[in-house]
């Protein structure tokens, strides 16, 4: 996690700290309940904010809370730490947990896979994870039917907010992963949980109408919040990734090899060049 102080989330936000001279206190972590407090940490609140819980924070270690202005009266004398008063937008707690983990979508190529049932996504997220670990990538996987780092399993709570997202993904980065893909559902990842995380490649196992791209994607970006640093369109499987699959068609069965399809297109979209497809998939058959 990065360190910033009370004053530099003023200053970059407008938010306003009681008292003003914490100005100089700095943050180390962020927490969204008093549970996951660690010493150093900012923990945000929303309007179930009480005084008890701003004493159990303190007590765990919480150097600042960030709780809604409306509360502001009641707590204004019982606060025994400094307090931010604001309704901060998504937007900005998705920049702020991003910057605190160290903005880890920056160092990784993220694969997000939509469109379909959770299973479904994560059956195409296992499929791809396993394909990109064959053309020699360290990778991580983030999905309800589990998440992992290399060879770290991530215990984690579902569906994932924005700071799971965030600490996951710095995990990701610290551990040397240099893809990770997300399965892109409500089961998986919460409303806003993607703010702030820059997606590479999204592809769905379910074809979007011609001219749809944009709209489709938007819509989800309302949804999780995600960004992208380039254009891109939603990846879907093509008759060159069909038939690439079906090099490996004798050790998978239908399902699969859709799926493999699905993330060989991902893969070609990402840039990876068509020769070391065939020869990843040549070598897994041969294994096989």
């Amino acid at each position: 996690m990065q360190r910033t102080t009370l004053g530099q989330l003023v200053e970059h936000y407008g938010w306003d700290l009681v008292p003003a001279f914490a100005s100089g206190v700095t943050i180390t972590s962020l927490a969204n309940d008093v549970e996951s407090v660690t010493p150093g940490a900012l923990v945000i609140f929303g309007d179930d904010i009480d005084a008890d819980k701003l004493h159990r924070a303190r007590a765990r270690g919480a150097y600042a809370a960030l709780v809604p202005p409306s509360a502001r009266e009641n707590l204004l004398t019982e606060a025994d730490l400094p307090v931010l008063y604001a309704n901060p937008t998504p937007q900005q707690l998705g920049l702020l947990t991003s910057r605190m983990a160290g903005n880890p979508s920056s160092m990784l190529a993220v694969f997000a896979v939509c469109g379909s049932t959770a299973r479904q996504n994560a059956a195409v997220v296992t499929q791809l994870t396993r394909f990109l670990h064959m053309l020699g990538n360290p990778v991580g996987m983030l999905s309800v039917a589990g998440s992992y780092s290399l060879e770290r399993d991530l215990n984690l709570n579902y569906p994932l907010n924005m700071l799971d997202v965030q600490r996951s993904l710095a995990v990701c980065s610290e551990d040397g992963v240099a893809a990770v893909a997300v399965s892109l559902d409500d089961l998986t990842v919460a409303a806003h949980g993607m703010q702030a995380v820059n997606v590479d490649v999204l592809g769905s196992m379910q074809p979007v109408p011609p001219n749809a791209d944009q709209a489709f994607i938007e819509r989800l970006q309302d949804e999780y919040g995600f960004k992208t640093e380039n254009p891109i369109k939603v990846t879907v499987r093509t008759l060159e990734s069909d038939a690439l699959a079906r090099q490996a068609a004798g050790t998978l069965d239908q399902e699969d090899e859709q799926r493999l399809s699905l993330a060989i297109a991902m893969v070609l979209a990402a840039g990876v060049h068509r020769t070391n497809i065939r020869s990843a998939l040549r070598m897994a058959k041969e294994l096989h």
